[in-house]
């Protein structure tokens, strides 16, 4: 009977060994010479470069170093160290890999003077440097759902003394056993005996890599015996390096709030700001100590217990012959040499970071975002981020106790003036909030912001307007089919009777602006704003004259861009180039410009627009940016005061700002009494150059008198300078030039009268 049973049960038990191990060599083979890996995209900032010149200091410098995780060693003893006495730094920079090229790591003497940085030599070999490149910030990455984190290494470019301690300490004859190592078990058991504690582990590198790379962490009987067939699989399928080089790649090493340290490549960085090959050895006896247990010796935060496991490793690379003691000692006083703070965010600004993952997706799978490991440089500019930032959270601030409010939201988008690159951008007043990005999604109405479209499409035609045509400010009643007559009113309430063109776009008069779009009809304007970029369709309704019509802040954004570009439509861009994960360049985002709009009626308008700063609705601003700065903008209000807008650029930045509440109550404020405010506060850190409008060369400037309209002399009292289409100036003499010819009034005035510029 049990012969029977036995005939019948071991060849069935045979039959399920084998199916188990042909199984359990499937799942390693599949696993291992597969995409080991899931890679998050990386995201970096727009790179800093250094010249001569440079409008940055000495303290901006060194804030933007700190960034990057340089160390301040006065001995520049590795990449990414600094020095700085005073107005001068000396940096040892990176090797990064660009889009274009590597930039070499080289040593260079940073001199600064007057908010400028005056001289950049070269530290080793002398002689000026023209320009310098430092690697980009890390602005966030692209995770699947484990978010961890690796930079993968090659065998070849561990430390040898890195390897010695690992060996050392986690398994002594890794090149002598077969995946299990009865005698390392025994020998670990005697070891932590003796030493009261643990000190060594039983568990070989193979089944430690099969630990984190097939099972899972628990502590179970099950798990150690699947553990075992494993690495017995592992080790007859694959060489003893190829395990090791998954194992230094694999190993856990760290967490980073939500993101997962793995490998010693990463952990090289994050603990120490150095490469591997930079490490020295009481870097890799620390690394190594952390292998027993990350969160239990973190030198962060339990440098005492770091500090004793690493002196620990020492000691056991001295008993196995690959560390001399005297080594040993020296390595024991030194100290951990941590960077102060290592964290890196996974997602530090989390709107922006939207809006490239919705750029990228258009080209790559969300997958490919997640696990290729892709380069991304885009072109925030963390300065103008932080500036933005700052200026919404202090002016909200305000803004809550002057409207007794606290539910005001905000949007904000920046970009550079000419090339339509995004340099900063806020999807809500909480920098770090990932939810509504209202940058890209809230759709409200633009009031005020609507005019300047309404006043370009009369200026395209200079036959008939220039910006001293005079304008009728006065009530009027529209049909409106399927309701009453519509019947708009100023804000203020009150008729201005005739105005210049130009006073009634400076001073936002509704009465007005209509008058003038009925005149240019309505449906022209709502082309206007499609060929300034806009591909939302609005309804040509009398209404949209006045804004009523919905776009989101980016959209606005774009319509401003190719306004502050002399007419070109620029399409936004966050992102400069995607590069793969071997260094290969994947794709550029280069500028793309077409000329959609009349270049000359682009002009006249800018040029009310900075009367709108200097003398009109957003004249507030001039308390906190220099009158000199020129600067061009539009505030925008909606009806009961929903809305809070304000558009405008000075020399290098455009910025668009939207404030309100996401229940489309009222937020209280105007477009000036509230996002202003914002854009003021931000450029007032920010920008840098002045706005100067350069004129097509269809354009000349003549003294007209603002009394009437007419042409007049520079000498009269009443006289201002205005730009018009050539040829479409006014030909008429006012009186105050005493109806004279030209000539005549140069000879009596003593002063030139002003042709083409």
């Amino acid at each position: 009977m049990l012969k029977r049973l036995v005939v019948l049960v071991v060849p069935v038990l045979l039959v399920a060994l084998v199916g188990y191990i042909g199984y359990q060599d499937y799942f390693v083979r599949q696993q291992f010479e597969g995409k080991r890996w899931a890679l998050p995209a990386r995201v970096y900032a727009n790179p800093v470069e250094l010249f001569a010149g440079a409008e940055i200091d000495a303290n901006r410098l060194a804030r933007l170093l700190d960034q990057l995780k340089y160390r301040n060693d006065p001995a520049l003893s590795s990449q990414g160290s600094y020095s700085r006495r005073g107005d001068e730094l000396v940096l040892s920079t990176r090797e990064f890999p660009f889009w274009d090229k590597v930039e070499s790591p080289r040593k260079v003497r940073a001199r600064f003077a007057d908010g400028q940085l005056v001289a950049l030599d070269d530290a080793e070999e002398g002689g000026s440097v023209p320009i310098l490149r430092l690697e980009p910030v890390q602005i966030g990455s692209f995770y699947p759902a484990l978010k961890e984190d690796r930079v993968l290494i090659k065998l070849d470019q561990a430390p040898k003394m890195l390897l010695n301690a690992l060996f050392s300490v986690e398994d002594r004859d890794f090149y002598e056993h077969f995946g299990v190592s009865p005698k390392g078990i025994l020998r670990a058991t005697l070891a932590n005996l003796r030493a009261g504690g643990m000190v060594q582990g039983g568990s070989t590198i193979t089944q430690q890599l099969v630990k984190n790379f097939y099972l899972t962490s628990e502590r179970s009987l099950l798990r150690k015996l699947n553990e075992i067939p494993l690495a017995l699989i592992l080790e007859a399928r694959y060489s003893k390096d190829e395990i090791l080089e998954a194992y230094l790649n694999e190993i856990y090493l760290g967490q980073d709030g939500a993101r997962a340290i793995h490998g010693f490549g990463l952990a090289s960085q994050y603990y120490f700001s150095r490469s591997l090959d930079e490490l020295e050895l009481h870097h890799m006896a620390l690394l190594v100590a952390l292998v027993k247990g990350p969160s239990v010796y973190d030198p962060i935060r339990s440098p005492d217990k770091a500090l004793k496991r690493r002196n620990l490793v020492l000691d056991e690379m001295v008993a196995m012959g690959h560390l001399d003691p005297p080594d040993a000692a020296a390595a024991k006083a030194k100290p951990l040499d941590v960077v102060k703070d290592p964290h890196q965010a996974i997602s530090r600004y989390p709107a922006f970071l939207d809006l490239v993952k919705r750029q990228l997706q258009q080209q790559y799978r969300n997958e490919d975002l997640t696990s290729e490991g892709l380069k991304v440089f885009s072109t925030l500019d963390v300065e103008a981020q932080d500036a933005l930032e700052a200026a919404i959270d202090s002016t909200l601030k305000k803004l809550d106790q002057q409207t007794k409010s606290t539910n005001l939201e905000t949007a904000a988008v920046v970009t550079r003036r000419t090339t339509g690159e995004i340099a900063a951008l806020a999807g809500a007043r909480d920098a770090q909030s990932a939810g509504y990005n209202r940058a890209l999604d809230a759709v409200r109405q633009i009031g005020s912001l609507y005019k300047p479209v309404v006043y370009l499409t009369a200026l395209a035609d200079p036959t008939h307007y220039s910006l001293v045509t005079p304008l009728q400010d006065t009530s009027l009643r529209i049909a409106n089919p399927g309701g009453g007559p519509w019947s708009p009113k100023n804000y203020d309430g009150r008729e201005h009777g005739i105005v210049p063109l130009h006073s009634a776009l400076a001073n936002s008069l509704n009465l007005a602006t209509v008058h003038l779009g009925m005149g240019v009809g309505v449906d022209h304007t709502v082309e206007t704003l499609h060929n300034l970029g806009v591909e939302r369709d609005l309804p040509a309704f009398p209404a949209t004259l006045l804004g009523t019509g919905e776009l989101t802040p980016m959209e606005v954004t774009q319509m401003y861009q190719t306004l502050a570009n002399d007419g070109f439509v620029t399409p936004l861009r966050a992102i400069q180039a995607v590069v793969a994960k071997d260094g290969a360049p994947l794709q550029r985002y280069s500028l793309d410009v077409k000329q959609s709009v009349d270049p000359a009626a682009v002009f006249l308008v800018n040029t009310a627009l900075q009367e709108v700063v200097r003398d009109g609705t957003a004249r507030s601003a001039l308390k906190q940016i220099p009158e000199s700065f020129n600067v061009a903008g539009k505030t925008g209000t909606t009806n009961d005061l929903r809305d809070s807008w304000f558009a405008g650029f000075s020399g290098d930045f455009l910025g668009v700002v939207w404030i309100g509440r996401d229940d489309n109550q009222p937020a209280k404020l105007t477009g000036a009494q509230g996002a202003l405010q914002v854009w003021a506060a931000t450029m007032k850190r920010l920008s840098r150059e002045p706005l100067e409008l350069e004129p097509p060369e269809n354009i000349e400037w003549v003294w007209v008198d603002r009394n009437n309209g007419l042409r007049a002399s520079e000498a009269c009292d009443s006289a201002a300078r205005y730009p018009f289409v050539t040829g479409y100036g006014p030909s008429e003499y006012s009186p105050c030039a005493g109806g004279e010819s030209s000539s005549d009034l140069i000879d009596q005035a003593g002063s030139v009268l002003k042709g083409l510029f």
